[in-house]
């Protein structure tokens, strides 16, 4: 797929999710092109970044920068029964 195609689809995302609450709008782009777009699509749209990102939303691009570099999570703690 093209980077302007993907460009657009990830913009058009990202104007979705304007409408949503200020905290919820990166984690809520990066969640769905997580869960809807094809890993093929999220490397090129990575490498695209990789390369400058031109055209990238703000919002969209650092969604897709937490994407390529998540943060560590730690686990949730195992609690044995007593």
């Amino acid at each position: 797929m093209k980077p302007d195609n993907l460009v657009y689809m990830a913009n058009q995302i990202g104007k979705f999710f304007l409408s949503q609450r200020e905290d919820e709008v990166v984690p809520g782009i990066a969640n769905h092109i997580k869960k809807f777009w094809d890993p093929r699509m999220r490397e090129a749209i990575f490498a695209y970044i990789d390369q400058g990102g031109e055209g990238l939303e703000p919002k969209v691009k650092e969604a897709l920068l937490q994407l390529m570099n998540p943060a560590d999570e730690t686990p949730a703690p195992r609690y044995l029964p007593l």
